[in-house]
């Protein structure tokens, strides 16, 4: 994939109903290899609105400069690994939110919504009691589960993100991934 995050979207292929079906549980060989793990850190942006409100999905979105360095190395999108919110002491943030926890992420254009920039939004699975706009987010990325795709519905495009949370969840209980939540790129004193 090229280095830039502003250009023309290419063409992603649409989610077929046997090709929802036939996905698998698990991705990925028994432990992370290279180039995974990937490290990210950055302060989370306003996007779009949609992932919350349209989709069910919160999401945390990097900032460019976060993310170019894995847009040039893998192609897009949906990856999956564990994140950490970091606020303030001050923000009044519960222990909970402060934890790693896994994560699923999508790089890409988000073909379905015709975005004219490739993002990276990263959707903690947890129930988090505050925003964290400008607040900074680290990640690992340890694992690839499948290209982006357009979608003819949005409910099509729903489904598969529950299964992409479930497939990450499922992934990372393996033990060589499981050890990576306690990453030294996270504060492990939250």
């Amino acid at each position: 994939m090229g280095g830039t995050l502003q250009a023309p979207a290419p063409a992603a292929p649409v989610q077929t109903e046997e090709q929802h079906r036939s996905r698998p549980e698990i991705v990925g060989p028994d432990s992370p290899e290279a180039p995974y793990p990937i490290h990210l850190a950055g302060a989370v942006q306003k996007g779009f609105g949609r992932g919350g409100k349209d989709l069910g999905c919160p999401t945390a979105n990097l900032p460019d400069e976060s993310i170019s360095a894995m847009s040039s190395t893998v192609k897009t999108g949906v990856y999956y690994g564990f994140a950490q919110v970091i606020p303030p002491e001050t923000a009044g943030f519960p222990s909970e939110d402060r934890q790693i926890l896994p994560m699923v992420m999508s790089l890409g254009w988000n073909p379905f919504y015709k975005n004219k920039r490739l993002t990276a939004e990263i959707h903690v699975m947890h129930e988090f009691k505050n925003d964290f706009y400008g607040i900074e987010v680290k990640a690992v990325v340890l694992g690839y589960i499948r290209p982006e795709l357009d979608f003819t519905s949005r409910e099509a495009l729903i489904e598969d993100i529950e299964m992409d949370k479930r497939v990450a969840l499922k992934s990372l209980e393996r033990p060589e991934y499981k050890k990576f939540a306690e990453d030294p790129h996270f504060n492990l004193v939250a």
